[in-house]
Formats: C-alpha cells, sequence, structure tokens
C-alpha cells in the first residue's frame, strides 16, 4: 500500500486534484470501526473521507478494497503506538505490563466504544471473505509472537517468574487483550479495564 499523497483525479483539465491516502483511510477507520463493514455505506465512507464516489472507486475498486486499506493502514498506526509504549519500558516484565495497559486503556469510553477494526473483522468477517480471514490471522500470529517474546526477554532478565509456560500464557493474554476490545464497545470505564490489566499481570508472577 503506498502512503501520502496520491494523484487519483482524470486528468481532464489543468492540474489533476490530489489527496491525503493517511487521512483519507483514518477517516474510513473510523466509520468502519463505529458502522462495522456491512453497515458502512459507500455515501458515508466518501462523507467521512472528503472524496467523491468516482475518486473511491478509482483509488480503492470498491468498498472491500477500501476497508482492505484501511485494515492496512490502522496495524502500521497501532503498530508504531505500541512500539513507542513499549520502548520506555526496562525489562520483560514492564513492557508486558504496559502492552496490557495499552490495551486497557483502548478500550474505555469513547475510544472503546468504537472498538478494534481487527477484532471487528475476525468476528464479522472472517467466515465470508478469505483474504479478510488471512489478515486477520497473520494479525494475531503477530500479536500472540510479541507478546510470547516479551514474556521469554522478562524470563532471561529475571523479571518474569521461569517456570511459567510462556506459550499457553501467550495465548491467554492474547485472548485477554482482545476480549477487551469485544469488552470496551459497552462503554466500561478505565478503572474497571485497568483492575482487569493489573489481575493479567499475575499470569506472570
Amino acid at each position: 500500500m503506498t502512503t501520502g499523497t496520491l494523484d487519483i483525479a482524470p486528468k481532464l483539465r489543468g492540474r489533476p486534484r490530489e489527496f491525503n491516502m493517511d487521512s483519507a483511510l483514518d477517516e474510513a477507520l473510523n466509520v468502519f470501526s463505529e458502522r462495522g463493514y456491512h453497515a458502512a455505506s459507500i455515501s458515508e465512507l466518501t462523507e467521512a473521507m472528503g472524496l467523491t464516489a468516482g475518486s473511491v472507486y478509482k483509488a480503492f475498486g470498491d468498498k472491500r478494497g477500501v476497508f482492505l486499506a484501511a485494515f492496512g493502514r490502522y496495524r502500521q498506526v497501532r503498530q508504531q503506538l505500541i512500539d513507542e509504549t513499549l520502548a520506555e519500558a526496562p525489562n520483560g516484565y514492564e513492557k508486558l505490563r504496559a502492552l496490557v495497559t495499552f490495551f486497557a486503556e483502548a478500550s474505555c469510553g469513547e475510544i472503546g466504544r468504537r472498538g478494534c477494526l481487527v477484532v471487528g473483522s475476525a468476528t464479522e468477517l472472517v467466515l465470508f471473505d478469505d483474504e479478510v480471514a488471512s489478515r486477520v490471522g497473520v494479525a494475531f500470529d503477530f500479536d500472540e509472537r510479541r507478546i510470547l517474546d516479551l514474556i521469554r526477554l522478562g524470563q532471561a532478565d529475571g523479571s518474569i517468574a521461569g517456570d511459567i509456560d510462556s506459550e499457553i500464557t501467550a495465548r491467554a493474554l492474547l485472548a485477554l487483550t482482545k476480549g477487551m476490545r469485544v469488552i470496551g464497545k459497552t462503554g466500561r470505564k478505565t478503572e474497571h479495564m485497568l483492575a482487569v490489566a493489573e489481575t493479567a499481570m499475575k499470569l506472570l508472577t
């Protein structure tokens, strides 16, 4: 997927109009997160993205194309945010605490009600779209591997108990963090979700 400013208008007269791909996809993400794939209409997407229907079709092909591009954008942005968050933690345990807290805070209030595009896709589309199913599977595998790597880092640096089963614990934390995003759709309070995060950390002791 390319990013930045893309030329999408037909060259009829003068210079073609341009739009910023990242900004447009960020707006599409809001629509898909709030409405879901099936409920989101092209008219809602074009209005949010600030584009005409013709421009959207030319750039993405159809609604599914917009969704796949938005999915890629979502993963890119989230991974950057998480990487920045983890970089500040001094050891494996604290990095995992930062990761679980990140998901807890993303599962509260207005942000929580919007939900996670990856989790939403898993529940709405994976049975009907093989490509989406593949992308969701890759995303979940990546997230599980990151948790596993952090557990093993903590075991190596002594901040996490060496006798816990790292693979099973990684799967448990994956399920918990994804479950947070589902529960967050109901508008949970911040203190409730942070308490869940703290309880989850007991799996590492």
